[in-house]
């Protein structure tokens, strides 16, 4: 006689109806995150009048460093250009950093548009924002399209 199987009881739980609760929740989220206001509300300062800026301190000194390809790497000659105009012959490192301060200085504008050109190493660049830094210029990287 085995009575423990006939009076064993069996749990199966339906998977289907857990599919389809699994569904529907799924399909509430997707509603509700569609219907949630992801906005941040901005309370912008609003101006009563126009100022008037003096121009000559908006617009920046230009400067664009352009690496000389005919040298070695081991080199690195720059050319710097203000305004369009080139400022002097190849220099070096040391060199053109003093060239810089010295056309921001005479130009009388804080503000320093640097141009690097693709060819211009990107430690050159670096050093030109340290340097407008540390003689509290505002550096404004300008970049191709």
């Amino acid at each position: 006689m085995n009575l423990n199987q006939r009076n064993k009881i069996k749990i199966e739980g339906g998977m289907a109806s857990m599919t389809d609760l699994v569904f529907l929740l799924l399909i509430f989220f997707i509603i509700l995150s569609l219907m949630a206001n992801n906005q941040t509300p901005l309370d912008l300062p609003q101006a009563n009048e126009s100022t008037k800026t003096d121009p000559e301190r908006i617009t920046p000194t230009v400067i664009v460093l352009n690496r000389v390809p005919e040298e070695s790497d081991s080199q690195k000659l720059y050319q710097v250009s203000q305004e369009g105009e080139p400022l002097s012959g190849l220099l070096d490192y040391e060199a053109m950093k003093s060239e810089i301060s010295k056309a921001v200085k005479n130009s009388g504008k804080t503000k320093v548009r640097i141009a690097g050109e693709k060819t211009a190493y990107y430690d050159a660049v670096f050093q030109v924002l340290i340097l407008a830094q540390s003689q509290e210029w505002q550096p404004v990287l300008a970049f191709d399209k």
